[in-house]
Order: structure tokens, then C-alpha cells, then sequence
């Protein structure tokens, strides 16, 4: 091969090289990552996405506590709720479908620590009587394990049936008791809760709210 036409097909690639870097890099070739990228985000985990085939996000926020974070939170539903909803956390437990409530914790906590504010809480609300609260607690207890920064821990409600627990995507447990299902959900839920802000965020695309 001549050296001209060697040295014409070397800058027609370089060209063509060129031509698809640039197209690599356009904006709209930027946006379709990201439309991925958020797509991938907004998808359940697979333990959700398993108990709630219809899965999508309902809302998520944070907690903190005197100005330190201590968890994120995310409402999963199942279904959309009724458009005349007036109280959203009521027509999730009357509704036959499950959601579940996910925390990413920011910070290093025991699970017995986790437990017992998740019964304080639920005492606060004025929900079960003392055996129920008690025998909740030493329930929790025995499931609750110690967190670090980054872990997660979720809580499925099956209606009818209870809570179903898990680490990081792994089953931990179950609590079967209905009304326990109402009490520990009630803590981010109800209308009482004691943080109302985290409530409406986590409620954000529920209907009624």
C-alpha cells in the first residue's frame, strides 16, 4: 500500500473515532444514562420487589435526631390508594395489598436500642396493652440485630398476617400478629406520629395526602 493511501485511511478513522466521542458526549446521549441510572434507583430491592410485584415508591425522607442523621426512609406500596382517601395510613391497613417500609441507618446503632424505641414509640401512640406492648418488645428484641453505618432493615406488612423483617435483603424473621403490624407501622405512619414531616414525605405519592 502506497504511503499517501495508508496515511487517508489513518485520518479516516481518527475521524470516525472522533465522530463518536463527540456523539458519546452529547448531552442527550448523558440524559439516557441518566434516565437509567434513576430507573435503576427507583426500582425495589429484590425482597420487595418479591412480597410487592407492583412495587413503586411512595415517598422517602430522613430522620434525624437532635441534628444527627440516623436513617433514611422509604415507603413501598403496592397500589395506588383510593383517590378519597382521608387517611392514608388507615386505607393502607384496610387495603388486601402489602407495602413495606425500608431504613438505611447512617449510623451505628444496636438492635436492642432499635427495638426499644420502636416500643416507646409505640407506647406513645397508646397502641396495644402492656402484655401486647411487652411481649412486642421481647419480640423485636430477638429479631432486631445490631446495624452500622449503611445497613438496612425492612419491614413488609402482610395484611392479616404480621410483619416480615429483613438485613440487608435477608429474612431475620417474622412478628405474626396484625396488630402488631398496625402498632410498629403506626410509628412513621399515623397521622400521631412523632415525626410528621417524615410522614408526609413517605406519603408523598399516595392519594389523600
Amino acid at each position: 500500500m502506497q504511503p499517501q493511501r495508508r496515511w487517508l485511511i489513518h485520518c479516516a478513522t481518527l475521524l470516525v473515532l472522533s465522530v463518536m466521542l463527540c456523539i458519546a458526549t452529547l448531552p442527550g446521549a448523558r440524559a439516557d444514562d441518566d434516565k437509567l441510572a434513576a430507573t435503576a434507583a427507583a426500582a425495589a430491592p429484590p425482597h420487595i420487589a418479591q412480597a410487592l410485584p407492583h412495587a413503586f415508591a411512595s415517598g422517602s425522607g430522613g430522620f434525624r435526631w437532635f441534628g444527627m442523621r440516623i436513617y433514611d426512609a422509604r415507603l413501598w406500596l403496592d397500589q395506588p390508594l383510593p383517590a378519597n382517601s382521608a387517611n392514608a395510613f388507615d386505607a393502607l391497613l384496610k387495603s388486601s395489598a402489602p407495602f413495606a417500609l425500608d431504613l438505611r441507618y447512617a449510623r451505628k446503632l444496636s438492635g436492642k436500642r432499635i427495638a426499644e424505641a420502636s416500643a416507646d414509640q409505640i407506647e406513645k401512640l397508646g397502641l396495644g396493652n402492656p402484655g401486647q406492648r411487652q411481649q412486642w418488645l421481647d419480640q423485636m428484641r430477638a429479631l432486631f440485630p445490631d446495624v452500622q453505618e449503611g445497613s438496612h432493615l425492612s419491614g413488609i406488612f402482610t395484611p392479616n398476617k404480621g410483619v416480615s423483617f429483613f438485613m440487608d435483603g435477608k429474612a431475620i424473621g417474622q412478628i405474626e400478629d396484625p396488630q402488631f403490624g398496625k402498632a410498629f407501622f403506626a410509628i412513621w405512619l399515623a397521622p400521631e406520629t412523632s415525626a410528621p414531616e417524615l410522614r408526609q414525605a413517605l406519603l408523598k405519592k399516595s392519594a389523600g395526602e
